[in-house]
Parts: structure tokens; C-alpha cells; sequence
């Protein structure tokens, strides 16, 4: 059975074809593929496989990062 996601062109939930699962930047899944009526491109976020440990702890870097720079901000500041 095809994934169902919204299609913003035709305004209607519709079946996907040649879907891909993703992974976006903050490590969350999703999926994309193409509208089977008029062939826009669609994006659904969320479902689909598990996230990969890499990606896990890309994130997890990127947040530690950010946490550190705010209190280096901080320190400066007083």
C-alpha cells in the first residue's frame, strides 16, 4: 500500500509513488516522493524506518555545541 500525504496542488490527501525514506537535518524521519495525480512533489514527516544511531549523535553534538556557546555568551557578557 502507498504512503498518503497532502498535496498542496491538488489540495487533497493522495498516494505517493517513488517514495524515499529521509532523514532531515534534526534527525527525525520522513518520507518523500511524488504525487501519483499530478506529479508534485510531496514530503511527509514522520513514520517511516528507525533513525540511525550517526544521525542520533550528529544531532546530540549539534545541541552540546549550541548549550556551550550559550554559556560562553553568557560569561562573557557579566
Amino acid at each position: 500500500m502507498a504512503t498518503q500525504a497532502y498535496c498542496v496542488k491538488c489540495k487533497t490527501k493522495r498516494d505517493m509513488k517513488n517514495e524515499k525514506q529521509v532523514t532531515m537535518k534534526n534527525g527525525r524521519n520522513a518520507t518523500s516522493g511524488i504525487c501519483s495525480v499530478c506529479g508534485t512533489k510531496m514530503f511527509k514527516i514522520g513514520g517511516g524506518g528507525t533513525t540511525s544511531t550517526k544521525s542520533r549523535t550528529k544531532v546530540a553534538v549539534k545541541q552540546a555545541t549550541k548549550k556551550k556557546a550559550k554559556k560562553t555568551l553568557k560569561a562573557k557578557k557579566k
